[in-house]
């Protein structure tokens, strides 16, 4: 009888979901590992954060997904090293053997070995920094409501550092909520007082996508009221300000880092196989050196004649990446084997309501067929009918009636306390 051949994929981001699901039901034993329990859908990350949507929305239990599989395992655990001699994964609980492994571990938030940054500022990577982030939001006006006379100035700043499609899109976010929920749910306060700052090291918004782009998100930020700082480098943040480069300062307890990622390297590995902090692989997404690891996603580093600085660390990549190198592994032969190259579908961010930049190879348009445009693509991209639905239900009741009833603050239990 023959043996099956064993895959282990480490983490069940998009890369490694999609490989998971390319090899669904097919004649390999496929087991995941990751240190939560569901993928994260984290494009719309910002919309859990502004209590626009809830987290189950956008989170899709693994044994769920994988319910009627009949050759793909989860494993609930966090992987400590990579023992390529023996062909071991080692985590805290077990070890487990592998006869082929793919490292999709992604990224985080890169805070360029600032510590205080890393310590005082809020990432937006995971579920639990989002929730993270609308809790300590929210609780800034619980405060403030209660003691009136606080003059401190920082409560009344939310800054955000980093103007990708992820600080521009939280930006708007936030402007929005500021000028349509806040003053129903504050009654008594004036919110006048309260600014939107982003922080951008570029001199427009949207570095990465079209001119028409650019210029269009920065007067749909500056039309909502939020303060666009261009060509300014954060250089640390105390907890009370955030300091610059340039000598200015910020009074903000409200901080938000959107300046980067880098890669969530596994330990076993030389530095020798890196590039910035990402797996070197061949155009089969082989990390080279090795014949039987792999690195697909954020965490690959790839150079192509087209890319020759490597991917852009962005779902489509990590997808299409997954695609291939599992429609490679079903073939016979390694001479079937396809190259991987990247076709660029485009970018697109939204900027509050009815106001979206898109840039398509074949067009590039903005406005409110951009926006409606942004919101059916990521409606579709969501994994299972339900949560399309639910997200659904709750972007028409905002948008008809400016509202949502998704603000809860979800803060741990005391350590001393007891039930009643």
């Amino acid at each position: 009888m023959e043996t099956r051949e064993k895959i282990i994929i480490i983490g069940g981001g998009f890369a490694g979901l999609q490989l998971a699901k390319t090899l669904n039901n097919k004649n390999k034993k496929v087991i995941v590992l990751d240190r939560v329990n569901h993928h994260m859908f984290q494009p719309l990350f910002y919309q859990v954060a502004c209590g626009r949507i809830e987290p189950s929305n956008i989170s899709f239990p693994f044994r769920k997904i994988f319910q009627q599989s009949r050759n793909t395992q989860f494993r609930l655990t966090e992987v400590r090293e990579i023992d390529a001699a023996n062909n071991k994964v080692i985590t805290d609980e077990a070890e487990f053997t592998y006869d082929k492994l793919i490292i999709a571990t992604g990224c985080k938030t890169n805070f360029f070995g600032n510590k205080d940054l890393a310590g005082r500022a809020f990432g937006m990577k995971n579920t639990q920094e989002a929730i993270g982030i609308r809790n300590h939001v929210l609780m800034t006006f619980e405060k403030l409501i209660i003691e009136k006379s606080r003059s401190d100035d920082g409560n009344w700043n939310i800054v955000i550092v980093g103007s990708g499609p992820t600080g521009v899109e939280l930006a708007g976010a936030f402007a929005e909520m500021k000028k349509e929920i806040l003053p129903r749910d504050y009654p008594y306060m004036n919110f006048d007082n309260l600014k939107i700052i982003l922080i951008s090291s570029t001199e427009k918004p949207l570095a990465v996508m079209s001119p028409e782009a650019q210029s269009q998100s920065e007067k749909y930020l500056k039309d909502l009221g939020v303060t666009f700082m261009s060509e300014e480098y954060v250089t640390d943040y105390d907890g009370d300000k955030v300091h610059m480069k340039s000598g200015k300062t910020i009074p903000s307890n409200n901080v938000i880092w959107a300046a980067g990622v880098t890669g969530n390297v596994v330990d076993g590995f030389p530095e020798d196989k890196l590039n910035r902090n990402r797996y070197i692989v061949d155009r089969f997404n082989k990390i080279k050196g090795y014949d039987n690891i792999y690195a697909i996603g954020d965490i690959s580093y790839m150079e192509t004649p087209k890319y020759p600085q490597g991917h852009p660390q962005v779902a489509n990549v990590a997808i299409n990446q997954a695609k291939n190198l599992g429609k490679n592994f079903l073939k016979k032969n390694f001479g079937e084997w396809q190259e991987y190259e990247y076709k660029d579908q485009g970018s697109l961010a939204t900027i509050g309501k009815h106001r979206a930049v898109v840039d398509l190879p074949f067009i590039k348009f903005q406005g409110f067929f951009a926006w409606y445009f942004w919101m059916f693509l990521h409606l579709m991209l969501i994994l299972s009918v339900r949560n399309k639905l639910a997200v659904f239900f709750n972007w028409m009741w905002s948008y008809f009636n400016k509202d949502s009833s998704l603000r809860l603050i979800i803060l741990p239990n005391k350590k001393n306390e007891t039930l009643q």
